[in-house]
């Protein structure tokens, strides 16, 4: 370890989000070029620094700090040096030089101490006195900030956030309530403000902890896709999490209820809400319904069927009854739900829906989850499609109100969405979040088509919005049946209902677009998933090697995403000297890898560029599920840019990276809204809550061109057999029924009409 004292000569990069620095030192006349997290840093300022040297490829040898500590300037020459450097706003070189020579080597005490006497300068006034004051005093504030939270083991990066958080307000909170931390500063979950806790000496049965671990539960939950949690999964879970007693944990959560920090509804089992979780699904729920109630605005039609008549006949279509019936319907009523898997006739049907509101000068507008799914609306219908958080002008919250993965939308109900019909394709990806966002833009009398596939998995996020709706039987829906002659040409399309219907595959590989290669070995699958990604696949499906999807239903396992991706990236994009890389946990970053955004991100900055990398659109929001490519790596900036589709580009500072991974391979829950020229899906075993049908179906409609299936017979036939989803706990069919059952009483309509 070597230590070093003298003065910032020159800061060379500093990032202000993560306060990651490099500059020279100057020390007694040698310069050391410094890297690490400082959290404050001025030139001319004196410090005392600890670190270790490391030989840095591009430039050279580099102190990597252990320490950095800001010294008071000991000598006038010091004094001046720190003064004129412009560390303090409003003194240049010449006004320095006037207050060193006023108050020579008591400059610093002043200035600390007694600042209204820096007023006694030529060109100081007493206003400006307090000012530099302040200054000084934010600057003791940030550094005696840092060292205090470096005692709990916080490190510079979070300790930065923490301070943009709370500012002053760390000492009460840590002192008194560290779970906040976990609830209000990303990247700090429950474990980390348990181990702060503990050393602050907060007891393991306090009310503070067992109170923020209920609440942890709850966060926790919505990430698996949960809306709430029945009462004794809660109790189940504080007890594994917490490890005190019952009691203690059901005297708490009586608490929060009381306080309206968590939401009771029901009785047996009583489901455990969020306030925001059971918010969001009653609001839906009633503004669904008095949607659905209104009568759509202009509607001019007179004779809808002879319209449907003429469009059939200039597009050269013919519709079945229940196209027709769902075109009637999207002009006729102001909800509608359609659901059809691949080869019904849902995009023929979305497209004379377009048509028969365009013939009646009807403004329309269409939208999905994702940028992948926008574009696939945009070609199958010639309309111009756009995603939700688009659609909505999605704008980041400040950093200091959390950042990232809150966000807000400029369309809302004092500024909703200026439209006669809003057509929302792939709603099985819709989580409760967005849609509330959604439904709070939508003016009434507006014509909602919600379209999707209620047979695949249900969103990333919390909720199964479309199958709850159609469970409800409160609103018009229509599921599409028969596969067209055409789309019978494709056994991607067959086998496809062939999941759905129980029935086992045909893997004789007589197919054009379905192959199946049954393997039972690890490494046989390794290499033959390699051979298809370089060889003739892409050319069979007529596209690039980067198109080519891998998906497979899990994380973890030799067959999983982390696994596969360390495989794939080794082959596919190896080590080499002219492609810079990073390592972040274990994850290596190397540029031309192909990655993935894993949680939406409002905040954050993206622009395109033009000619000669000058920008000519910017934007905020990168979302998860979005798909990049690693465009460079800056060692030195230490950050990563990305490009992603539609030619954003982002750059990453390497601490943000933990909302990044490799996707040469990803989870099919991941694919969801995305289609692929040809899907890889490797299958020999894993876990029955993911290897099931729905799964299985939700993969192999994922693939455009062509499927191959690398593994087992068994696991392909045990997980159409398998038809147990994943256990979701959502409400939003309770609160459906609970609003109809107000207006109704007891008698409540019964199925609005649904054709199955």
């Amino acid at each position: 370890m070597e230590e070093f004292r003298g003065y910032v000569e020159n800061i060379i990069y500093r990032s202000e989000e993560t306060a990651y620095t490099v500059f020279e030192l100057n020390a007694a006349g040698e310069t050391v070029t410094c890297t690490g997290t400082v959290a404050a840093i001025s030139e001319g300022e004196s410090c005392r620094v600890t670190g270790s040297y490391v030989e840095h490829a591009v430039y050279g040898q580099q102190l990597k700090l252990d320490s950095y500590e800001a010294v008071a300037p000991e000598t006038e020459e010091a004094m001046l040096r720190y003064l004129s450097s412009g560390a303090i706003k409003g003194i240049g070189a010449a006004l320095a030089a006037r207050i060193i020579r006023r108050f020579g080597s008591d400059t610093m005490r002043i200035i600390d101490e007694e600042p209204e006497r820096l007023a006694e300068v030529k060109g100081i006034s007493a206003r400006g006195a307090r000012e530099i004051a302040a200054q000084a005093q934010d600057k003791r504030d940030l550094r005696d900030a840092m060292m205090f939270l470096q005692q709990y083991g916080i490190t510079n990066t979070m300790a930065i956030r923490i301070w943009k958080t709370y500012g002053m307000g760390i000492y009460g909170i840590l002192k008194e309530n560290p779970y906040r931390l976990a609830e209000d500063v990303r990247g700090i979950g429950f474990a980390t403000a348990d181990l702060i806790a503990s050393r602050v000496g907060i007891r393991a049965d306090s009310d503070f902890r067992i109170r923020s671990g209920l609440l942890y539960i709850l966060s926790e939950a919505a990430g698996e896709g949960h809306s709430y949690l029945p009462a004794e999964e809660v109790v189940r879970r504080a007890r594994r999490l917490l490890q005190v007693e019952e009691d203690q944990i059901l005297l708490q959560m009586d608490n929060l209820l009381v306080e309206r920090e968590l939401i009771s509804r029901g009785t047996e089992p009583r489901q455990i809400y969020s306030p925001r979780a059971f918010r969001e699904e009653q609001q839906i729920a009633r503004m669904l319904l008095e949607l659905d109630a209104d009568r759509p605005r202009d509607t001019n039609m007179r004779d809808p069927e002879a319209v449907i008549r003429r469009i059939e006949e200039r597009e050269g279509l013919e519709l079945d009854d229940l196209q027709r019936e769902a075109v009637l319907q999207a002009v006729s009523r102001t909800v509608l739900l359609l659901s059809g898997g691949p080869g019904t006739g849902k995009t023929t049907t979305i497209n004379t829906i377009i048509r028969m509101l365009r013939e009646a000068d009807l403004t329309v507008l269409l939208a999905a989850p994702t940028g992948r799914a926008a574009r696939r609306m945009t070609e199958a219908t010639g309309y111009p499609a756009m995603t939700i958080h688009r659609l909505l002008g999605v704008r980041g919250l400040p950093a200091e109100n959390g950042g990232g993965d809150g966000g807000t939308f400029e369309k809302d109900r004092d500024n909703p969405l200026e439209t006669d019909a809003l057509i929302i394709d792939e709603m099985s990806m819709v989580d409760t979040h967005l849609f509330y966002s959604l439904l709070k833009a939508v003016l009434p009398g507006t014509r909602l088509i919600l379209v999707g596939d209620v047979d695949q998995l249900p969103s990333v996020g919390p909720g199964r919005v479309l199958q709850d709706l159609m469970e409800s039987g409160a609103f018009r829906t229509i599921r599409l049946k028969k596969i067209f002659r055409q789309a019978l040409e494709s056994d991607i399309v067959v086998n496809a209902h062939r999941i759905l219907e129980g029935e086992m595959l045909s893997l004789d590989n007589q197919s054009r677009d379905f192959f199946f290669l049954e393997r039972d070995q690890v490494p046989v699958i390794y290499k033959h998933t390699v051979d298809l990604l370089q060889g003739r696949l892409p050319k069979y499906a007529r596209c690039n090697p980067w198109e080519v999807q891998v998906l497979t239903p899990m994380r973890k396992g030799n067959l999983g995403v982390n696994r596969l991706n360390e495989v794939l990236q080794s082959v596919l994009n190896p080590p080499s000297p002219d492609r810079r890389e990073y390592t972040r946990q274990e994850v290596t970053f190397r540029e031309g890898d192909k990655v993935m955004q894993t949680r939406n991100n409002y905040q954050i900055a993206w622009e395109v560029r033009g000619n000669f990398g000058i920008p000519v659109e910017q934007g905020t929001g990168i979302f998860n599920g979005d798909f990049g490519r690693v465009e460079e790596i800056d060692p030195h900036a230490r950050t990563m840019t990305v490009r992603f589709d539609e030619e954003r580009m982002v750059t990453y500072p390497f601490s943000e990276l933990e909302d990044l991974e490799l996707a040469y391979a990803v989870t099919v829950h991941k694919s969801q809204g995305s289609e692929y020229p040809a899907v890889i899906l490797p299958l020999l075993s894993g876990p029955s809550g993911l290897f099931n049908r729905n799964l299985l179906y939700t993969a192999v409609t994922r693939a455009r061109n062509c499927v191959v299936i690398l593994g087992s017979r068994e696991a392909v036939r045990d997980m159409i057999a398998n038809t147990r989803q994943s256990l979701r706990y959502t409400g939003l069919r309770d609160r459906i029924e609970e609003i109809r059952r107000r207006a109704y009483g007891q008698d409540i309509p019964g199925d609005m009409g649904t054709d199955r």
